[in-house]
C-alpha cells in the first residue's frame, strides 16, 4: 500500500514552503498527489518536480495545434483558446498561473500570452457575428475565409453529397456550442423536440427532426466524424444537465461516434466565476477523446467514472464565489464594479460600442432584466438579448436603485452598454462589437451586438479550458514538438 505524507513534511524535504507545495499539487506537477477532505497527501517516494524552463512555459518550439470551430459566433471561445488578449489582474490567481505567459499592462491590466492552438474553421449562421468575428480575428492575422456563413447542416450536407472537402482534415481540437435556447430554463424547455430548424427559421412540421435546433448537437458529432480530431469539446447550459436524460444521451451520442471511437469524459458544469469571470455564469462542459490518439495510462484514467486530478481535462478553480468560505489558494470573486474599471459614462466615451446603450424604459420587477447590477458582487449572465431585457447599469431611486452615491452625483438611470456587457464577459477593449458593414460583411447594430456578447462563451472561461488542454497535451498524447 502506497505510502502519503503531508504538505510540511514535504516542504521541509525539498526546502520549499509549504504553499508552494500545495501550489504544484494544484498544478498537477506532483505525481499521485492526492486531496483528501480538502487536504492534499503527497506520496512518500514523490519526486520534487524540475522547474520549467523558459520555453517550456511559453510554449515555444512546440507545433501550433490546429482548432475547428462549430457555431462560432463572435468567437468567445475562439479566443480563449488562442490567447493574446487582456484580462483585469483581479481575475487572474498567481498561484495558479505561474507557469503562464504573461505581460503587466499596467496596474489593473495583463495581457494573457497566446497558445498553442490556431483557428482553421469557424461557423456561425448569423451574419452579425460573423462581421464582428472577421473584424477582430482579421487583425490577429487569420483569414477572413476561414469562417463560413453556413448552418452546419448544410456544410455538412454539402461535403457529403458533392464530395467536398469543406472541413479540413488536419484538425487536433474541435470545439463547439450548440444552440442552447432549447435547454435554458429562461426559454421554453423544448430541448430535442425544439420548433425551430437549424437555420433558425421555425419548422414547418409537428414531428421534430434532427435538422431541428434542438438536436444539432447530432450534427456537430457529424463533424466529428468526418474530421476525426483527437480531442472535441462541446459547450451548452447548465439547464441541460436537469432536462429529464439529456446529458446521458448526449454523452452516449457523442461516445458513439466512429464506432465508439470517442471516450466521452463525464460532463461537468463549470461557473465561469470561478475563473475570474465577473459573472454568474453557468455552463455545461463535454469532453471526448480519440481513444487511439491517447496514451495507454491516459487512456485508463480518463476511463475513470472520475479522472484522477492529474488527469482530468476540466481546469482548476481559481476563485471562490459570493457567499463561500474563502480558501486559502483560491482568490475572491471579480465583481462588476471591478470589471467596470476605468469606463466612464457613454456620453463621455471615444468607444462606439461604449457610446450605445438600450434606451428601453423601466418596465417593473415582473419582467426580465428590469434589475439593478451589484456591483459588489458577480454580474448575472449576460443573456442573447437586447432593449429591455438588458440589466441596468443604475436604476433611480424611484425604481429601488442602490447606487445612492452616483444618483448624488447626478448620474442618470440608464441600461448596461454594450461595451459593459462586454468587459462582464471578459472581452478586451479592442474587440468592437457596433461596427460599420464593409468587406461584404453586415454592419453590426447596437441590439445585434448585445445578442451576439450574450450568446458567447467568456474569453477567459475558455482560456482556462484551453491552458488545462494544452498543459495535459503530452500526458494525453505524448507529442510535445
Amino acid at each position: 500500500m502506497r505510502e502519503y505524507v503531508s504538505v510540511a513534511e514535504i516542504a521541509e524535504r525539498w526546502q520549499l514552503t509549504a504553499r508552494r507545495v500545495q501550489i504544484l499539487c494544484n498544478q498537477n506537477r506532483i505525481e499521485g498527489a492526492v486531496k483528501q477532505s480538502g487536504v492534499w497527501l503527497i506520496p512518500f517516494d514523490a519526486e520534487k518536480p524540475e522547474r520549467l524552463s523558459a520555453d517550456q512555459k511559453n510554449g515555444k518550439n512546440q507545433r501550433k495545434l490546429n482548432l475547428l470551430s462549430l457555431f462560432s459566433g463572435c468567437g468567445g471561445i475562439d479566443l480563449g483558446f488562442e490567447g493574446g488578449f487582456q484580462v483585469l489582474k483581479k481575475a487572474i490567481n498567481p498561484d495558479c498561473s505561474k507557469d503562464w505567459d504573461m505581460k503587466d499592462i499596467d496596474r489593473d491590466w495583463v495581457e494573457l500570452g497566446k497558445n498553442r492552438f490556431r483557428t482553421i474553421f469557424a461557423n456561425d449562421i448569423k451574419p452579425e457575428a460573423k462581421a464582428a468575428w472577421v473584424n477582430y480575428f482579421g487583425r490577429r492575422g487569420i483569414d477572413s475565409q476561414k469562417y463560413y456563413l453556413n448552418s452546419i447542416v448544410d456544410l455538412v450536407k454539402l461535403q457529403k453529397e458533392n464530395d467536398l472537402n469543406i472541413f479540413p482534415q488536419n484538425v487536433d481540437v474541435l470545439i463547439g456550442g450548440f444552440p442552447c435556447q432549447d435547454f435554458s430554463v429562461a426559454g421554453k424547455r423544448r430541448g430535442f423536440n425544439s420548433n425551430r430548424r437549424h437555420d433558425g427559421k421555425k419548422v414547418d412540421i409537428e414531428a421534430p427532426t434532427i435538422e431541428n435546433r434542438g438536436q444539432l448537437y447530432i450534427w456537430m458529432r457529424e463533424v466529428i466524424s468526418i474530421t476525426e480530431p483527437k480531442v472535441f469539446v462541446a459547450e451548452n447550459v447548465k439547464g441541460l444537465t436537469n432536462l429529464d436524460d439529456t446529458k446521458e444521451i448526449i454523452e452516449k451520442d457523442f461516445a458513439s461516434v466512429c464506432n465508439g471511437g470517442y471516450l466521452v469524459v463525464p460532463a461537468k458544469v463549470l461557473n465561469a466565476a470561478n475563473y475570474g469571470v465577473p459573472q454568474g455564469r453557468e455552463r455545461v462542459i463535454f469532453f471526448g477523446f480519440k481513444k487511439s490518439e491517447l496514451l495507454p495510462e491516459a487512456l485508463k484514467e480518463l476511463s475513470k467514472e472520475k479522472p484522477s486530478d492529474k488527469y482530468t481535462p476540466y481546469p482548476p478553480i481559481t476563485h471562490y464565489l459570493p457567499g463561500d468560505e474563502p480558501e486559502e489558494h483560491l482568490k475572491k470573486f471579480v465583481t462588476v464594479k471591478d470589471a467596470l474599471t476605468g469606463l466612464g459614462e457613454p456620453e463621455d466615451s471615444r468607444d462606439v460600442s461604449h457610446q450605445k446603450y438600450s434606451r428601453a424604459k423601466y418596465m417593473g420587477t415582473h419582467c426580465q432584466g428590469q434589475n439593478e447590477v451589484k456591483l459588489d458582487s458577480v454580474g448575472p449572465t449576460i443573456r442573447s438579448e437586447h432593449h429591455g431585457n438588458i440589466e441596468f447599469r443604475r436604476l433611480s431611486e424611484e425604481h429601488g436603485g442602490r447606487n445612492k452615491s452616483e444618483l448624488a452625483d447626478g448620474l442618470k438611470e440608464r441600461r448596461l452598454s454594450v461595451r459593459e456587457c462586454a468587459r462582464i464577459q471578459t472581452f478586451p477593449d479592442d474587440y468592437d462589437f457596433v461596427i460599420a458593414a464593409k468587406e461584404g460583411n453586415k454592419a453590426v447594430s447596437a441590439s445585434e451586438a448585445y445578442k451576439i456578447i450574450g450568446n458567447a462563451v467568456p474569453p477567459l472561461l475558455g482560456y482556462h479550458i484551453a491552458k488545462r488542454l494544452e498543459q495535459n497535451w503530452k500526458l494525453y498524447f505524448g507529442e510535445d514538438s
